[in-house]
């Protein structure tokens, strides 16, 4: 019985979002599946409608969105995901804030072989 091999990388670490932000790129492709968290450590200002869409790449320097969303974290301690399967070499989460919204994170990214 051969065992899975699992990675999880933290992307950001207390890192201020505000409008629009990025996650650092990572190469996934030798995963099958992969879990994106994000942790919230601070809030400030109205999130209702903000979201982070789960975006793939040939390269890590060309993105797409990949079509799954993950909700944003409405208060201090709480905690969004988005699950993806099927993508390509690279994943990333791009965040949009509303005008006047701050969120400070720890983002992850938990892959499955």
């Amino acid at each position: 019985m051969a065992l899975n091999r699992s990675h999880t990388a933290t992307l950001t670490r207390n890192e201020l979002w505000e409008v629009e932000a990025a996650t650092e790129p990572y190469e996934a492709g030798w995963a099958h599946e992969a879990i994106f968290f994000v942790r919230a450590l601070e809030v400030r200002g109205d999130m209702r409608g903000a979201s982070a869409q789960v975006q793939i790449s040939p390269d890590g320097i060309h993105w797409v969105d990949e079509g799954t969303v993950c909700e944003l974290p409405q208060a201090a301690g709480g905690i969004g995901f988005a699950r993806v399967a099927r993508f390509g070499g690279y994943l990333r989460l791009r965040a949009s804030l509303p005008a006047g919204a701050t969120l400070r994170v720890v983002a992850a990214l938990t892959l499955k072989e």
